[in-house]
């Protein structure tokens, strides 16, 4: 069953209750013919670890605001939660997702890990907006998927009503040019769903060879080849960070 802006494919979108930057990138990545509706992870937990957990812990009642919409696949957008479910549980939580909506999930720590794989890529360097214990814990979850962690630069925080979400797309790309000079690297990842990273991939798509990646930009990735009932692969991947069809929606859209 098609929607009538969503030829190509209906995503029900699982976004952090405060994050203001998924929504705006989904719309900048999605290529024409997908369409996405929101649902928002929500949380009483006074701590950033305890919100985390609870997202991951109540994904199936957030999915279940979608209600009889024709969804065709769901996309976890928030990569805090999988670090702190590990990388081990997070296979069983989508797979207990998939059989209750009987549709295909993606989360964003998958889609990097999927990204990642079909460049090859093994020695990595991340670019992290988180608190140094969450940063730990995304260490972890990519050196359990079996990366090797070559270098993290932490973007800097903001003042404001919350330290990723507040985040300009400046510091993010200050970070990203601190990788400048790296040698050895298979590709680097911009971590988290809430700090803006499309525009530092479009004035910086590699460090040296490698490709810079971003949770936003493989999930999205990942999600229209679920859509489109195709494999992940280098060649696709390479097109949304080296000539990304996107690039023009992002320069109307911060203009």
């Amino acid at each position: 069953m098609s929607v009538e802006y969503g030829r190509r494919g209906l995503v029900g979108v699982l976004t952090p209750q405060g994050n203001t930057t998924v929504e705006p990138e989904f719309r900048i990545l999605f290529p024409p013919g997908v369409a996405a509706i929101n649902a928002r992870m929500v949380s009483r937990a006074d701590t950033m670890d305890g919100r985390l957990r609870d997202y991951f812990r109540n994904l199936a009642a957030t999915a279940a605001q979608f209600g009889d919409a024709p969804v065709d696949v769901l996309a976890v957008a928030c990569t805090g939660a999988s670090y702190l479910a590990t990388y081990a549980s997070e296979g069983e939580i989508v797979a207990a997702l998939e059989a209750a909506r009987r549709v295909p999930v993606v989360t964003s720590g998958r889609a990097v890990m999927d990204a990642l794989r079909s460049l090859a890529a093994r020695r990595v360097a991340l670019v992290s907006p988180y608190p140094a214990d969450l940063t730990a814990a995304s260490v972890r979850y990519w050196r359990d998927g079996g990366l090797e962690i070559v270098r993290v630069v932490e973007a800097q925080a903001q003042a404001g009503f919350h330290p990723i979400y507040a985040m300009p797309a400046s510091s993010a790309q200050a970070a990203l040019d601190a990788l400048d000079g790296e040698a050895g690297l298979d590709a680097v990842v911009m971590l988290g769903t809430g700090m803006p990273t499309l525009r530092p991939i479009l004035e910086k798509p590699r460090v040296g060879g490698a490709p810079v990646l971003s949770c936003m930009l493989a999930t999205a990735w990942r999600t229209a080849l679920v859509l489109d009932g195709a494999p992940p692969d280098a060649a696709s991947l390479l097109a949304w960070v080296d000539t990304p069809e996107w690039a023009d929606r992002l320069r109307a859209w911060i203009r």
